[in-house]
């Protein structure tokens, strides 16, 4: 396995929008195990291919230590409540803002032996699924966020 380069900002991979995986291959296995690696050496709580230069429709997402989510060509088929917090990346580092996200959401998706499964996530584990999915369609949190907060406002928050 190995720590990959997180694409920032102003990269062209993070306004892309990416193409479905067709087959399973190695190389998809190695990429999930990278990308699970480098989100947690770079302590976030989901990173999408594009994060790391890969158009492809691949995300993973561990917000509870240990109950990681893997995404092949997720979509989200339902969504409920709302939600307004506060919302990172690791793509743009310092920059925090609200976002109106839906409370609770279900996710359709492939899993790495190539099962389709659903699961549902409320709270952070939603915004995180929406997060990463995002990515996948060249939207960045910043796109959503009803305010994006000041350098002052981090500071108050972060301490």
């Amino acid at each position: 396995m190995a720590i990959l380069n997180i694409v920032k900002e102003g990269d062209p991979a993070l306004r892309k929008t990416c193409r479905p995986v067709e087959e399973i291959t190695p190389r998809t296995l190695r990429l999930l195990d990278d990308m699970i690696q480098t989100m947690r050496k770079a302590d976030g709580c989901g990173l999408a291919a594009p994060q790391v230069g890969v158009l492809r429709r691949i995300a993973v997402v561990e917000v509870e230590d240990g109950e990681v989510f893997e995404f092949i060509n997720p979509e989200i088929i339902e969504r409920e409540g709302q939600q307004n917090e506060m919302e990172g990346c690791l793509s743009l580092p310092e920059q925090w803002g609200i976002t109106d996200r839906p409370m609770r959401v279900t996710v359709r998706a492939m899993n790495r032996l190539g099962e389709i499964y659903t699961v549902s996530g409320e709270g952070l584990k939603a915004r995180a699924f929406c997060h990463e999915i995002d990515h996948l369609d060249g939207i960045l949190f910043k796109d959503k966020a009803i305010h994006m907060l000041t350098p002052e406002e981090i500071e108050e928050v972060t301490g």
